[in-house]
This record gives structure tokens, sequence and C-alpha cells, in this order.
């Protein structure tokens, strides 16, 4: 390595999608953090190109590959540089990841590794990329737009997928194989190259934050077992009543202004965090789900609402106060079905960033 380095830090938050009623809208940030530490000389002292190098610890640390071709956030990273143009990543770089935010948890931990690899390619090759363009970039990887807003731009968001024009639409459309191929074991920069990657259209995702009381902290209860979105999805009907369509859309029209207002009223957010389009179908998958979600205002004070964090198993109870009761009791019924939680109280609000150190001699 050189005698000057350049380093910087990329922080992306955990996020909790759906929010009771909101399925595949809304998302909050929550403080649980993936952490990446960035290094690369400002030029190497070899002419010999060395691929990156990644350290990770934390969360997920024994099951996360370390080779960049095979980790889904360098892997996002290098697909969003080859639709710049760019073939490889600088030689020489250094990454460390540290992460907080458990797998398979519904807490975001996929769309934070994706936001993750959309910003590490943002500012290795300092691309200069708007908010608008990184979130298209994301969403061609990560399809649903509400873990991956949220984690980009913190808060309280809403969001949509934009309908497309023909030619937007095929390009939005590109299987997920193809926008990030699988490396074969003896992959190296030049492997992917042929045919060049589908650059995404732009303005695929809209979004819009939505007022936040600053009172509202979160009790995520995460149980000690996974389960992963596609199964989580597969319990899901085809279709629905409209009679649960309206009665979902009623609450969320209420949900996005009521979480926003101090005081906030327990009495309302209670009844507008029930959901009748995918909470119903996923207690299979959790056992101790539909007690858990039985906690009230009125047996807990302090407690605002309770629902599935993204697709589970983690309970997601938004508070006042009274957190620890609130949590332990969760801990107990959960207990009760034979199952095992920690929990976390968490705040709302952060979105992703970014932090260049000085250059170091």
């Amino acid at each position: 390595m050189s005698s000057a380095e350049r380093s910087f830090k990329i922080r992306v938050p955990a996020t909790s999608a759906n929010i009771g009623p909101g399925f595949d809208v809304v998302g909050l940030s929550l403080s649980l953090w993936l952490t990446l530490t960035v290094a690369l000389p400002s030029s190497p002292s070899s002419s010999t190109y060395v691929p990156p190098k990644i350290t990770y610890t934390g969360e997920g640390a024994d099951e996360v590959p370390l080779d960049a071709y095979k980790n889904l956030t360098t892997r996002v990273a290098l697909y969003v540089l080859r639709c710049h143009d760019i073939p490889s990543f600088p030689s020489h770089l250094s990454i460390h990841c540290h992460n907080e935010i458990p797998f398979g948890r519904g807490l975001g931990s996929s769309g934070a590794a994706v936001v993750a690899g959309t910003l590490l390619a943002n500012h290795v090759c300092k691309l200069n990329l708007p908010v608008e363009r990184l979130l298209d970039f994301a969403l061609m990887v990560e399809r649903h737009p509400d873990n991956v807003t949220a984690a980009l731009v913190g808060g309280f968001v809403g969001s949509y997928l934009r309908e497309l024009d023909d030619d937007a639409s095929a390009k939005a459309s590109v299987p997920l194989s193809e926008v990030l191929p699988e490396y074969p074991p003896d992959a190296g920069p030049e492997w992917g190259l042929d045919p060049p990657p589908p650059v995404p259209p732009h303005g695929i995702g809209h979004y819009v934050r939505f007022c936040w009381s600053n009172t509202v902290k979160a009790v995520a209860v995460i149980p000690r077992f996974e389960v992963s979105t596609a199964k989580a999805r597969e319990v899901l009907p085809q279709a629905y009543s409209r009679k649960d369509m309206v009665f979902n859309l009623q609450r969320l029209a209420v949900l996005t202004t009521a979480l926003g207002q101090s005081p906030p009223d327990p009495e309302l957010i209670y009844e507008a965090m029930k959901d009748r389009i995918h909470q119903p179908y996923r207690k299979s998958l959790i056992p101790g789900l539909p007690e858990v979600l039985a906690l009230t205002p009125s047996s807990h004070p302090g407690l605002l609402g309770i629902c599935l964090s993204g697709a589970g198993p983690t309970i997601l109870a938004l508070a006042t106060g009274n957190f620890e009761r609130i949590a332990e009791d969760a801990k107990r019924i959960f207990k009760e079905a034979g199952v095992d939680v920690d929990w976390k109280l968490l705040e709302v609000g952060g979105g992703s960033q970014f932090k260049e150190d000085s250059q170091r001699e």
C-alpha cells in the first residue's frame, strides 16, 4: 500500500416494513446499524491488481461470504459500478463490516446490505448519484420499496413503484439473476462484463416521509429463529376481499398522520395498526403471534400499537413508555408458546449516513 490512504464510513439502519396495515407500502428506520469502514490507497504502490479484502463482525459473521464476488453488498456495489462503465473495484480496497441487524427476523438485513452496496459504489468511485438514483439501483435488486427506501432516507416513509412505459418496465423487470449473476468460484475482475449489466430506468420508486412524534419509540421483540421472506409470502392468498382491502386502507390513511401527532392517541393508533392482509396468514409461521398481538393500551399503558415487523418473526410494539413491561410480557407469552426471544428498545428516525475521514499519511 502507498503511504496516503483515503477512508470513510457508511452506516445503514435496520428497518421495519408494513407497520400493521401498510403491507409493501410503509417502513420505519430503526437504530440498529450495518456499518462499513472503507479504506483505499490514493495510489497503490504495486501495479498488480489486488481484489477487495472484506472482514466482518457482529450478526451473521459466521455465515456471510467474504469474497467480493459472493458478498451481497459488494456484488450490488459492483453492479452499480459496471452500470457506470467501471469494470472493477479499485485495487487494494479494504472493507470492514460490522452488523447489528439480525438476519431473517423481519428487520431489513438484506435491504440494509443492498443500500450499503449502492452507497459503497457511489462513494468509492465518487459517482455523486442523487438519492433518487441510488433508490433506482437498490430497487433493481430488492424489488419491494418499503425496506430499502426507509433504509436510505430514514424515518417513517411511504413508497410506491411508479407505473413505467413499456421500455422502462422491461428494464426494471429484468430477472434478478441478470442484475446480480451468480459468480462462479473462479470469478475474477473480468467475469460478467459481457453482456453488460442492465441499467435501471430513472424514477422506479417514489416516496414521502411522514411526520413522526419524537415521543414514540419501538420495542423490537425478536424470536431466536428465522422466517424467510419467500416462505412468509407463500402463505399469503393470491386475492383479497374488498372488505379486507377497505379495512386496511382506512387504517393506513389514519395511521400515517396519527403517528406524527403530539401527544399520540393510543386508542386511535392501536386500531389503526390492525391488519387483515398479511398478519392473519403468517400466524402459522410464528407460535404465539396472535396472543402477543392481543396486548392493548388498556392492559399496558404507554403502548400505542403492535404489529409484525416485515415478514416476521420480530414483533414491533410502538410505545411512549412502560417499555420493559411490554417487552417482558411479550417475552413471557412467546415462552409459553415455546419460543425464546430477545428484545431491544430502538429509536426511529436516522437514515443512511456517510462520513469521510481525513486522509491519512
